[in-house]
């Protein structure tokens, strides 16, 4: 791979703002700059042409900065955030990382050798090709965690076609696909990334106001917390054009309110995952949940009302269990749709559909309606078993007052009876007092049969 991989692209003028970080920018000059000396940093203890390497930080100029170098260098980088250390021992071992290098919380950076030597097939295929390649984890939620790995030129040759420059916000994660998304499309385009100390409503509206950003990727979940704690009314949002969402399906009632509330601010509905990176997509309109992907080498088909893709985004292969993909390519997402054309409304992962006597629940649906009551901050729908339908709906739900469950209980029920078929209307309530997600911002769903508490 020809060096000058990023730098070559990072085409903007020396003077332009590239990163917005604790009050302090980064010019595209500055960065290149330290680009540049973090691949001489590394290099000088070591670091080269496949080399697999753990990289602990965020958003910061020096971790951007040593992401970036790493590609350059044809290493295989798997981005992890440094506070889930906890986490770290075990992504590192399937990931079999060579080195760590480590970006502290004031920046500063170091790095280590492991003692470990990669060996995985799918390690050596990337390195014999030299090519620079990319290692996401699942959330291993429900088990240990998967590492898929990404060829980094195919993942960046989605970002060929021009675009204009965009201020952008770095919401989604570090380690996150959509992370990597919006910090390759905001300096890749010559626009610029704003970062952020933390992740919460104030600071994102703060954030937004004091550096006019443009775009702000994110999820529903954060989206109908945003709407919760009104920053809109708190902070100067004018400057914001466009909110692309993800990573969970949309409730109608958010959708509808964004609408409401920042009736200038076009939404955009992008599909992507950890296992086939963020294709290129269209939204039919910014109050419609129907979409379709629009970008160059990317198909789908729906077979058994399941969604599959095959896009030139899409993972080479998981490090640590048996591939999703199908011999010629095609990527089992585990996502049941409808179609309508070539437009495509996703409906619900397949493990979170709820069966009642034979019907189907789509989780999302019915949290839309428990939503528009006012007093309802977060809602949460799961299956039960139940010996007579198969599964029972729960609803588990977080209330900005004090309430007695019983009266709670009547409510929700008379509510959702005015507005979903009689099976749809959950059967049992859980009060909740404590958030309903994780800290990606998607709602946290219990295991059938194990309500929240």
């Amino acid at each position: 791979m020809p060096k000058g991989l990023i730098r070559d692209r990072l085409g903007a003028p020396d003077e332009r703002p590239a990163i917005f970080w604790r009050g302090t920018m980064v010019s595209y000059a500055g960065l290149r700059e330290a680009i540049g000396a973090m691949c001489d940093q590394l290099s000088d203890q070591g670091v080269g042409r496949g080399s697999v390497v753990a990289l602990l930080g965020d958003f910061s100029p020096n971790a951007i900065a040593a992401l970036l170098a790493l590609f350059e260098l044809d290493c295989v980088v798997a981005p992890l955030r440094r506070e889930e250390v906890t986490r770290h021992d075990q992504l590192c071992s399937i990931a079999e990382a060579e080195w760590v290098v480590t970006v502290d919380a004031d920046d500063a950076v170091t790095v280590r050798r492991t003692g470990v030597e990669a060996e995985n097939a799918l390690l050596v295929e990337l390195w014999n090709e030299g090519r620079p390649g990319l290692i996401l984890f699942s959330s291993g939620t429900s088990g240990v965690a998967k590492g898929a790995l990404h060829d980094v030129v195919r993942l960046l040759s989605k970002f060929e076609r021009p675009a204009r420059p965009i201020s952008m916000l770095a919401f989604l994660l570090f380690d996150h696909v959509g992370g990597v998304n919006t910090m390759f499309h905001a300096l890749l385009h010559e626009g610029c990334l704003v970062t952020v100390e933390d992740r919460s409503p104030d600071a994102v509206g703060s954030a937004i106001e004091a550096h006019r950003a443009e775009l702000l990727p994110t999820s529903p979940t954060f989206l109908n917390l945003l709407l919760v704690s009104r920053i809109d009314e708190r902070y100067d949002l004018s400057s914001l054009s466009v909110i692309s969402y993800g990573s969970e399906p949309m409730p109608e009632f958010t959708l509808r309110t964004l609408r409401e509330r920042l009736p200038k601010v076009k939404l955009h509905q992008t599909y992507g995952m950890t296992e086939l990176g963020i294709p290129v997509s269209k939204s039919r309109s910014s109050d419609s949940l129907w979409m379709k992907f629009t970008g160059e080498n990317c198909d789908y088909r729906v077979r058994d009302g399941m969604l599959e893709v095959r896009a030139a985004t899409a993972m080479l292969g998981y490090l640590n269990a048996p591939s999703p993909l199908t011999e010629d390519g095609w990527l089992m997402t585990g996502d049941a749709v409808e179609v309508d054309g070539e437009w495509l409304h996703v409906l619900s992962r397949r493990s979170e559909l709820i069966n009642v006597g034979g019907q189907k629940v789509v989780p999302v649906e019915v949290e839309s309606v428990l939503e528009e009551l006012e007093d309802v901050e977060e809602a949460v729908v799961s299956a039960e078993p139940s010996p007579l339908t198969g599964h029972l709906v729960c609803a588990t739900v977080r209330l900005a007052g004090d309430e007695q469950l019983r009266e709670v209980r009547r409510r929700l029920r008379r509510h959702c009876r005015d507005r979903l078929p009689r099976y749809m209307v959950p059967q049992k309530v859980v009060l909740s007092d404590r958030p309903l997600r994780s800290d990606r911002h998607k709602k946290q769903r219990p295991s059938s049969g194990e309500a929240m508490r």
